[in-house]
């Protein structure tokens, strides 16, 4: 894609707020108008795709990470969040978080310290008491814990949703997606804790050129999905 406007702006309207390609209202793939129900959220949309192509180059969706998720919001989750919800909620099922190390020692005592107080916030403020094991063997969850992590996610807005759908998987957590969509935490601390054994064998072995990398962009996608949490208000 290459730019062909001037100014990119946000404008409110009738549904919300809009942005104007000059005086044109982007548009969805199926060509409707995307709506933004917050002020925040489009005025960062709006610098979005007034800094895309500046420079004459071609640029791709990928390259608006705000843009892509209000637009999956609108077009794909608004519409039927249980698609999505029940996507997200199977993380519970496998969640990172309650599959530890057999060894060595100080891998399972760091996992026990830095990952049980987020099972303990998931049991008490989402009514979620989520299984613990060792090893890679799957484990079977209480399905009321399951149900009550699924209802968590019905509290939350398209928006929301989609922006869990880029953390949760980067995280392999939906209990730490959670509490980032809570505010209870933040990507960066979150992204540590998904990267915890990552990190502990780097700590001994040395890093790899090729795993910090995957890292880091897991990391820019947690941190990517964090704002814009923040920009439609945690809703």
């Amino acid at each position: 894609m290459r730019r062909f406007w001037t100014e990119a702006r946000a404008v409110e309207s009738a549904a919300g707020f809009q942005i104007l390609l000059d005086q044109r209202p982007l548009r969805l793939p199926e060509g409707t108008p995307l709506v933004i129900t917050s002020a925040a959220l489009a005025e960062a949309i709006a610098e979005e795709w007034q800094k895309a192509g500046q420079d004459g180059t071609e640029f791709s969706i990928a390259q608006l990470p705000f843009t892509r998720l209000a637009g999956t919001a609108q077009l794909r989750i608004a519409p039927d969040p249980g698609p999505t919800i029940t996507a997200l909620a199977k993380y519970g099922e496998s969640d990172l978080l309650c599959y530890r190390a057999e060894g060595p020692a100080a891998l399972v005592e760091r996992q026990a310290a830095d990952w049980q107080p987020w099972l303990d916030w998931a049991a008490i403020h989402l009514d979620a008491r989520l299984c613990v094991t060792r090893g890679v063997v799957p484990i079977a969850q209480p399905q009321q814990s399951i149900a009550a992590l699924r209802f968590a996610l019905t509290q939350y807005s398209a928006e929301m949703l989609a922006a869990l759908g880029v953390a949760v998987p980067a995280l392999g957590s939906l209990v730490l997606g959670l509490a980032m969509a809570s505010g209870a935490l933040d990507a960066a601390q979150a992204t540590a804790l998904s990267q915890l054994d990552e990190l502990f064998q780097a700590e001994f072995w040395g890093e790899d050129a090729e795993a910090l990398a995957r890292r880091r962009l897991l990391g820019q996608d947690v941190s990517e999905a964090e704002r814009f949490m923040i920009l439609v208000g945690r809703r």
